[in-house]
């Protein structure tokens, strides 16, 4: 069953995810003045509501918690990405976060609403199997890590693409703490070109330069950290879905581990995450390499969610396009 009231709360969600996303976009490109950006949070806050109404809804009708089928857990990673997003929204004063995470919230509850096949966005019962109180803690846990960890991993790809825009100039990749000294010339050098007038604009824009370098120096810094966050508090999410999967799977089917195919996507996902979060921490690995890492994991999520799901394969699956 689909009811009018749900198909509602879902588009009204939609629509406004998208326009907060064509906020965060002009508030992000253009800097312009905060209308924006208020206006995003205000789409934001609506949309939230609206998933959580229809989550709720669902959950009445069904008596279970609304994560049966593929429909229902991508309007559940759309709500936990839209909180991601207020909780990022706290601390991106550039707002390339926020963007990026609206972004992924709306294309996946864009994909959930129209494009999936027919009649998948209905209510299904849970076999007896599935009737277990293992269903809250691993189907939510899995669910939550595989929002945070796309959050983490989209971010990854934008700052590989800001790393590879940036080789041909000095830019961030050679830019450091000394740099940053040369900075307070800048003050001194205010009379200096009040006196030269138009005789130095060469000197001029080298300053200018100094100053686009040094912002996206501290951009790509940032954006590092939240990657870093985003994919260790997804990794930890992962992990403890993975542990109570495997617990509920041994009650369910008498084995801990079978090596079912979204299983085996599960153990690969978390390796290539243990690989990145190595990396940061003993090694210290700042910068392409490992955004690199994190951004195959973005890959590696989709192909575990769907790419198992919608072929039908193995004891997980959702669904099925062929």
């Amino acid at each position: 069953m689909y009811t009018d009231t749900e198909k509602i709360f879902a588009y009204i969600s939609l629509f406004m995810l998208f326009f907060t996303t064509l906020s965060e976009w002009v508030y992000s490109i253009g800097k312009s003045k905060k209308l924006e950006r208020n206006f995003s949070h205000k789409s934001m806050v609506i949309a939230f509501a609206c998933t959580t109404a229809l989550m709720i809804t669902r959950w009445i009708d069904s008596k279970h918690l609304p994560l049966s089928n593929l429909y229902e857990s991508l309007i559940f990673i759309s709500w936990s990405s839209s909180l991601i997003y207020f909780i990022l929204a706290l601390k991106d004063r550039d707002g390339w976060s926020s963007t990026v995470t609206a972004s992924g919230a709306t294309l996946i509850h864009g994909f959930a609403t129209s494009g999936l096949p027919g009649g998948m966005e209905r209510q299904t019962r849970l076999i007896p199997a599935l009737q277990s109180h293992w269903l809250v803690m691993h189907v939510s846990m899995m669910s939550l890590s595989y929002a945070t960890l796309l959050r983490g991993s989209l971010l990854a790809v934008s700052l590989s693409i800001i790393y590879s825009s940036s080789k041909k100039e000095c830019s961030v990749l050679a830019f450091n703490r000394n740099t940053i000294h040369l900075i307070s010339t800048w003050c001194i050098a205010q009379d200096f070109f009040k006196t030269i007038g138009t005789k130095n604009d060469t000197v001029k824009e080298s300053f200018f330069q100094l100053f686009l370098n040094l912002g996206k120096y501290q951009l790509v810094n940032r954006m590092d950290q939240w990657i870093y966050q985003m994919i260790s508090l997804g990794f930890s999410l992962l992990t403890i879905g993975i542990l109570s999967g495997a617990v509920w799977a041994n009650e369910a089917w008498g084995s801990y581990w079978s090596w079912d195919p979204k299983e085996t996507w599960a153990l690969v996902t978390r390796l290539i995450y243990a690989t990145y979060i190595h990396a940061r921490m003993a090694n210290g690995w700042r910068g392409q390499v490992p955004a690199a890492i994190a951004s195959i994991g973005f890959l590696l999520v989709w192909i575990r969610f769907l790419g198992v799901n919608l072929l039908g394969i193995g004891l997980h699956n959702y669904g099925w396009l062929v």
